[in-house]
């Protein structure tokens, strides 16, 4: 019986659905060098700080920090360099002008490998929450577990 490829690690940036509220999401290409690919699939990748910008009508990833890769030798990559995000012109003006015009931030969600074995990126449009919105999410949680409990207590 014939084994598939390997399952390959999804690395997800869990605190954005804290720290901000999703307008609209979108998938994008990244451009990587071999060594970034390989650290990816070793799954040794982080996306806690990182944020995406546009420049000269270009987006860019920054702060994402993806390990080098022991086995490549002389043609290491920096880990925190910036990475150019592949998407169609008129998305990125699209997003650029609700980013100057209403404030909002681009996050990164997820770094993941598609069926064809291409690395994307979920991009979100977000805005940042207040102090008061997170206390409410995390109340909210909060009260869907206990009601949760109480049903699976009552079965």
């Amino acid at each position: 019986m014939a084994k598939g490829p390997p399952p390959t690690p999804k690395i997800t940036n869990k605190k954005v659905r804290y720290n901000f509220e999703v307008i609209e999401t979108l998938e994008a290409g990244v451009a990587l060098t071999g060594s970034e690919v390989k650290s990816l699939r070793a799954g040794a990748a982080s996306l806690d700080e990182a944020y995406a910008f546009i420049h000269d009508g270009e987006l860019f990833l920054r702060d994402c920090n993806i390990s080098p890769y022991p086995m490549a030798g002389y043609a290491q990559h920096k880990p925190t360099r910036e990475r150019k995000l592949l998407l169609h012109r008129r998305e990125i003006r699209k997003w650029q002008s609700k980013v100057t015009q209403r404030g909002l931030t681009i996050v990164p969600l997820a770094l993941y490998f598609n069926d064809r074995g291409v690395v994307k990126v979920g991009l979100a449009l977000a805005r940042g929450k207040t102090h008061a919105d997170k206390r409410a999410t995390l109340k909210q949680r909060a009260d869907h577990r206990d009601m949760d409990r109480e049903l699976r207590r009552r079965r």
